[in-house]
């Protein structure tokens, strides 16, 4: 049985969006695990990520770069920490891989998902360092386009691999 995560979001630091999503969890794993998929759905469209790359081990990396619209290049490069297949992923951008500091720290995601009849109980929580970066986060959009990111998966999976 894999031990859970004693993580409780504090309000104000962390912002957080729960969905029940209408595919497996297994299908929701693959979807956030392998660069071939994320690629596809992971920023909110007309966003698009243009290069992926996981290593998905503790310590290892999650690279992706996001272009805007106007092809503005957004480079994103993060670290591992936590890893139990189907069940939960915990990455930070104040880590580089190999648990090197980052000079620019800003969130630690922490996804959960949980079977719920045949679909998932999808979680996903941005921590964060202090109330500033929580704000910053939440008026860049973290709602809604995480959000949509979600929608943007179930549609994926439903359409390439369900």
């Amino acid at each position: 049985m894999t031990k859970p995560l004693s993580l409780k979001p504090d309000p104000k630091l962390d912002l957080v969006l729960e969905r029940t999503l209408d595919v497996p969890r297994e299908l929701v794993w693959t979807a956030l695990t392998k660069p071939e998929h994320l690629r596809h759905w992971f920023a909110p469209k007309p966003w698009a990520i243009t290069d992926c790359e996981i290593d998905l081990r503790p310590g290892g990396a999650i690279r992706f770069v996001m272009r805007s619209p106007e092809g503005q290049e957004f480079p994103n490069i993060g670290c591992y920490l936590d890893i139990v297949p189907n069940e939960r992923l915990v990455w930070t951008d104040a880590l580089l891989p190999g648990y090197r500091p980052s000079e620019n720290p800003f969130f630690t995601a922490v996804l959960t998902l949980e079977p719920q009849g045949s679909g998932t109980r999808y979680r996903a929580i941005a921590v964060h360092r202090d109330e500033a970066g929580r704000k910053k986060h939440e008026d860049m959009g973290f709602h809604e386009g995480w959000g949509t990111v979600a929608d943007q998966m179930v549609a994926y999976i439903k359409s390439k691999l369900a």
